[in-house]
């Protein structure tokens, strides 16, 4: 049988120069894979999952890196991203905010199309409106919604392809995928190959300083995620591959969203706001090693902390009914990192149909419907997605009214 590799990088995916160790969170599996009833007996590739760091670049790189392929191909991807009203909600603001900055749109291409919600939005009789995604089961989704979609990993062979056959794009979207490639500035070159002279980049990334505020962020980080971006990484990654930022924003979404307007570079001087965004991450001590040592220290302070609190609630009422919310990634992470399992966490829960059924990676947690609340007098939940716990929680409590919450 093929035993599944990562490859171990020692140097900045920017610049080639040497990075350091500066948070390590253990073995963990892919954190977006749902195994399947029929593959429980089989077991899941794990590997370090550690951050690096180039003080220079103001890179933040996984220290290992795994097959791209295998991360959306060895199982069935599980994850659309209109599976909430939250998401709609936003993409709907993305689309609208994006059209009317751009102005005239005839073609516009969603890297990591996903289920197809967010191109979809641009869809008109005027613009030509192209999604691509890996994921064969995400492509057909977005099929059936209509929209136009290629099955492929984007890359520079890929983007060269639709230059080739069908032009240039006046927009280019991708949200939550530019951390998703192992080699981001070969991803950010393919992005310059199919970008018009006069064209628009628009990317949407979680931010590693609202991370690293939240002090949240262990369970942000994970095998799909080889970069974490800081203004000063996006500015030099896009650099490198002949483009350059005009402007960002940081959005309310996956607990704060960087949102980077880019086009192809014209020499222009780095704009004010750029240049103070990269003084505030410094003066933060974002890329200073021993700034991690100390976050390492407190995150595994609070591990502690928890796991004591919750073993100590399961002692006094040993027939306690837990019961995780959010089939998310940043769940799995979580679970892993404090070593919880199935023995100790009933089920979770998830409104997406694509996840109820399967079962957790490693941790073997089964995941069902919201409704499952209703089968027990008094449950406890535990929120994993926190980013839109208010929301579960109403959701929660009209289920069952007499459910009691965990904190994270």
């Amino acid at each position: 049988m093929k035993i599944t590799e990562s490859q171990p990088i020692t140097t900045c995916l920017i610049t080639g120069e040497p990075v350091v160790k500066v948070l390590d969170f253990g073995q963990h599996a892919y954190a977006d894979t749902f195994v399947a009833p029929d593959q429980l007996h089989l077991s899941e590739p794990v590997f370090p999952l550690q951050v690096w760091l180039n003080p220079d670049s103001g890179m933040l790189q996984l220290g290992y890196l795994s097959d791209a392929q295998d991360r959306y191909g060895l199982y069935n991807y599980s994850y659309t991203s209109s599976n909430s009203a939250t998401a709609r909600n936003h993409w709907d603001e993305y689309a609208n905010t994006v059209q009317a900055r751009v102005g005239t749109i005839k073609m516009a291409i969603e890297v990591g199309s996903n289920d197809g919600y967010l191109i979809d939005q641009f869809r008109a009789d005027d613009t030509r409106a192209i999604g691509i995604d890996p994921s064969m089961d995400m492509c057909r989704i977005a099929k059936q919604r209509g929209v136009e979609v290629m099955p492929a990993l984007f890359c520079e062979p890929v983007a060269k392809d639709i230059a080739q056959r069908i032009g240039l794009a006046d927009v280019i979207i991708a949200n939550n995928v530019f951390n998703h490639a192992n080699d981001p500035v070969a991803f950010a070159r393919a992005v310059a190959e199919v970008l018009s002279a006069t064209g628009v980049f628009v990317f949407e990334v979680p931010y590693w300083l609202n991370m690293v505020e939240s002090g949240r962020f262990t369970d942000m980080v994970y095998h799909e995620h080889p970069s974490y971006f800081t203004i000063k990484s996006a500015w030099n990654i896009l650099k490198q591959a002949g483009l350059e930022i005009t402007d960002f924003s940081v959005v309310n979404y996956h607990g704060g969203s960087l949102r980077v307007f880019a086009r192809l570079d014209t020499g222009a001087d780095m704009p004010t706001k750029i240049h103070e965004a990269i003084q505030q991450e410094t003066q933060m001590g974002l890329f200073k090693p021993e700034f991690y040592q100390t976050l390492q220290d407190i995150f595994q302070r609070q591990r502690a902390k928890w796991l004591s609190n919750f073993y100590q609630l399961l002692e006094q009422e040993p027939n306690a009914v837990v019961i995780g919310v959010g089939a998310a990634a940043k769940a799995n992470t979580w679970l892993r990192w404090h070593g919880l399992d199935a023995t100790v966490i009933r089920c979770i829960t998830d409104a997406s149909s694509h996840k109820q059924g399967k079962y957790t990676p490693l941790t073997r947690i089964p995941i069902v419907g919201d409704e499952e609340f209703a089968r027990y007098e008094n449950p406890y939940a535990l929120i994993l997605s926190w980013n839109i716990s208010s929301a579960l929680r109403e959701v929660i409590l009209n289920i069952n009214p007499r459910t009691r919450f965990l904190s994270l």
